[in-house]
């Protein structure tokens, strides 16, 4: 059996759909995405550890103190300083005293910078934003497609660009245990917007170039589609392998702020490979050949 657009297509719509359909349930039951203090609201305190510290001895010390969910990160000159987000819920007051108290013991240098607030207000803005972001670069980019290719490329982009999306976001639900989503996770998002669409455009590219070709041009669509897949796939391994190393070495070596980043940035490739390679062309395909036979039928009706 020939491995087409019907037995290639819906399958793979299928397993994207389920994810996203569990993702929606664990969110509806209330184990949404674990989302840091940038859109709950939360206090950001700052502190100079006097010189170089281990993340690990400031966890243990927030842990004695009754907190388990503050982030940490190093900043300042040389690391020297650490970050510490905590939400709203806790008492800042008697947490900043004990804390300090708790710090002290292993680094007596530790001294008290600066402490800020975050509403709540802010992380709604940032969703906005975001989500205003991602709608302008997929207008432009169905303007862009559809003018370097046809609008039915550039529609099945688009569709190919909100799965990828919705696919980050539902891992997001679905591996709430291992990260936060906050504003790492808004620029890795944007990130994704624009890699994701080269892969689809490289193969576009093959597909208009192999519909001029004499004797492929008469094939089906999909068939088209497959042969078009399957000369751009050492390509695009190459370069999604070449890029996954990279990211998945920081995410296994960085620090907490840097795992955050990476991790929605590897599963936002995978995605974007998946949907490039087995999802869109296919859409196109089946675009097409809905206007087609609307053509025909219109045609017969005349």
């Amino acid at each position: 059996m020939k491995f087409t657009m019907k037995n290639r297509m819906k399958p793979c719509l299928c397993i994207s759909l389920v994810i996203m359909a569990i993702a929606l349930v664990m969110t509806f039951m209330g184990y949404g995405m674990n989302l840091g203090i940038d859109f709950t609201g939360g206090t950001l305190m700052t502190y100079s550890m006097g010189g170089e510290f281990d993340t690990g001895d400031v966890s243990a010390a927030l842990a004695a103190c009754g907190v388990s969910d503050a982030q940490i990160a190093k900043t300042g000159d040389n690391a020297t300083e650490v970050q510490i987000r905590i939400s709203d819920k806790e008492n800042t007051d008697e947490l900043r005293s004990a804390f300090e108290e708790e710090i002290s013991k292993t680094y007596p240098a530790v001294e008290y910078v600066d402490i800020t607030r975050v509403g709540a207000v802010a992380g709604r803005d940032l969703i906005n934003n975001a989500v205003k972001s991602v709608a302008f670069a997929a207008i432009l980019m169905l303007i862009y497609i559809a003018v370097r290719f046809d609008f039915y490329s550039g529609l099945a982009a688009v569709i190919g660009l909100i799965h990828d999306v919705a696919i980050m976001l539902a891992f997001m639900v679905l591996l709430r245990g291992v990260i936060r989503v906050d504003s790492t996770f808004i620029a890795a998002l944007l990130t994704i917007v624009g890699y994701s669409i080269n892969n689809t455009i490289i193969i576009f590219d093959r597909i208009r170039e192999n519909s001029h070709k004499a004797g492929v041009r008469s094939l089906p669509r999909e068939e088209i589609v497959n042969k078009s897949v399957t000369e751009s796939l050492p390509r695009t391994l190459n370069t999604t392998i070449t890029t996954l190393l990279t990211i998945v070495t920081l995410y296994v070596l960085g620090v907490d702020s840097i795992r955050q980043f990476a991790l929605p940035l590897i599963i936002g490739i995978l995605a974007g490979t998946y949907s490039a390679n087995l999802i869109n062309g296919y859409v196109w395909a089946a675009l097409m050949d809905w206007r087609a036979a609307s053509k025909r039928k219109a045609k017969a009706k005349a």
